[in-house]
């Protein structure tokens, strides 16, 4: 097949690179034992070298083994960013056991229906998820962060400090192993687990290691770890990558504008993988340019589209370098990036990364490979695709056919290689007959002086069938109109794309890893119809 995209690869990146066949585990006991002495966790006030992480990782697998968890057993961690998620993640590995990734926000009905779907017997969360367990009935072992105070027969350091290194052989096979079950986020129905075998999750390591050859020094760096690890980008990105390249991960448990601009003060952080509306907090945040925000050598966008104004003015600001990318957990998660050394093209996904495979096929059949600057969905192939989906064979032969993963996103090629998200199938609005995208919208509201955060979508209208509409953020300090935002679009898109309804809000609706929950917006906006119309009624 042609492979535009290798044409615009950096000199020293490869087209094809060998992935070694190894585990997760792995990746920690070959970086322990070269730098065992680097810093591995800052983590506020406690920190810990490579050698000390290590150990305490392979003390927490033997408490686990000596209390009968076997290889292939499924293990929820229900933690944010913090030294004990990453204790637990490698313990887990170091066993053959399945991480369950769970988010800390879930209340009892949604963490009932993970626990009991993935069939987890051992939980590891903090002690303040103890009443959710209670809750639900929950009868596996469940081992709790205590902080120290009130120990008791399942807290997580006490069976660290009794444990002796009492452990099996590490025997996994990389190929078919599952190393974590990934839910997604349930867009449509209920949430799906992504099961990500050891050779899905570092392949991707690598792939994406050697995309950023010349500038990812190993070791040395200073990871700024926000998104969460619990989310496939932030495990893959903040966590993997870091330790594969030994350096120290700065655990943030939360985003916290604030509290993150003192956290670069202080440590200085090299790499910064984050989303867009993290960016858009630091850019208006009124010490972004004296916070020293020029230490972070690259700040990787991915987890939704970066608007290009806003990366233009938070680089401006700055003096930083934002590079976008693209993922899904069914992919663990990168497939493109844009070059950091090289073309780089603002508001394009990038190039696809080593080893990996794109095509753009028609709508209907998925089965037509479309020419370049025709818009068409997004189907992927590599190392780092997923095995399927936790006992859903039927929607695992949708999303997987003939090794392709179908993505459901639109996107279009241009001729040099690049790639562009146009939006998803299921968001495209179809207002009068004509296709339109959000992120189109989006993209000319953004660049609205007044605009901060903007979210548009349809709504059902009897006689157009949807009606655009936007949720606006306005900057403080900023007054604008609906009828100048009307006007303003009118100027710069086609008139069936022009929002005909326009909503200010103070904030908008986001997943715990920042992304601007459209379908919240969608939801609100039925419910609200069906009580006008009960009223009428």
């Amino acid at each position: 097949m042609n492979r535009p995209w290798y044409t615009h690869y950096p000199e020293n990146v490869p087209h094809h690179i060998h992935i070694p066949s190894q585990s997760i585990y792995q990746l920690l006991e070959n970086t322990e034992q070269e730098y065992a002495a680097s810093k591995a966790i800052i983590d506020g006030e406690k920190e810990l070298t490579y050698y000390q992480l290590k150990n305490l990782a392979d003390h927490f697998a033997s408490a686990l083994y000596q209390r009968g968890f076997k290889k292939g057993d499924r293990l929820a961690l229900m933690l944010p960013n913090c030294a004990e998620y990453i204790i637990a993640y490698f313990g887990i590995h170091r066993l053959g056991g399945v991480v369950v990734q769970v988010n800390p926000l879930y209340q009892s009905s949604e963490l009932e229906y993970i626990l009991k779907d993935s069939e987890a017997k051992w939980f590891v969360g903090h002690q303040t998820q103890r009443e959710k367990l209670e809750q639900i009935g929950y009868e596996g072992t469940a081992i709790f962060i205590t902080n120290g105070d009130g120990r008791q027969e399942h807290d997580f350091y006490d069976l660290i400090a009794t444990a002796s290194i009492d452990l099996p052989s590490l025997a996994i096979d990389p190929q078919n192993d599952l190393a974590v079950l990934q839910y997604t986020g349930g867009t449509t129905g209920r949430s799906k687990g992504v099961m990500l075998t050891h050779a899905n999750l570092i392949s991707n390591v690598y792939q994406s290691f050697t995309f950023s050859a010349g500038i990812f020094e190993k070791p040395g760096e200073q990871m700024l770890a926000i998104s969460p690890f619990f989310h496939v980008y932030g495990m893959t990105s903040a966590l993997n990558i870091a330790v594969f390249a030994a350096a120290a991960i700065i655990c943030v448990a939360r985003f916290q504008v604030d509290n993150v601009i003192e956290i670069i003060r202080k440590y200085r952080p090299t790499f910064f993988p984050g989303v867009p509306t993290m960016y858009i907090a630091l850019l208006h945040h009124p010490e972004a340019e004296s916070a020293g925000l020029d230490c972070i050598k690259v700040c990787n966008s991915g987890s939704a589209p970066m608007p290009v104004e806003v990366m233009k003015e938070f680089e401006g600001k700055t003096g930083s370098r934002i590079i976008e990318g693209y993922g899904l957990s069914e992919s663990s998660p990168v497939t493109h990036r844009n070059p950091i050394r090289g073309q780089r093209k603002p508001g394009s996904i990038g190039l696809p990364i080593p080893n990996t495979d794109c095509k753009i096929v028609d709508i209907d059949t998925g089965t037509v490979e479309l020419a370049p600057g025709e818009a068409g969905e997004l189907i992927v192939k590599g190392p780092q695709i997923m095995k399927g989906y936790w006992k859903k064979p039927e929607e695992t032969n949708i999303a997987l056919r003939d090794g392709w993963l179908y993505t459901g996103d639109i996107a279009m090629m241009d001729e040099e290689g690049y790639f562009y998200i146009i939006g998803r199938k299921k968001e495209m609005i179809i207002a009068g007959g004509y296709n339109i995208y959000p992120i189109e919208v989006e993209e000319v509201l953004y660049q609205h002086p007044a605009v901060e955060e903007v979210c548009v979508f349809g709504i059902p209208d009897p006689y157009r069938g949807e009606t655009v509409k936007a949720v606006i953020v306005p900057r403080k300090e900023t007054t604008v109109t609906e009828q100048e935002i009307i006007n303003w679009c009118k100027k710069r898109m086609a008139g069936y794309k022009v929002p005909r309804l326009i909503e200010f809000r103070e904030a908008l609706p986001k997943t715990v890893v920042g992304k601007i929950l459209r379908r919240k917006l969608v939801e609100q906006e039925i419910e609200k119809a069906n009580k006008a119309e009960s009223k009428r009624g």
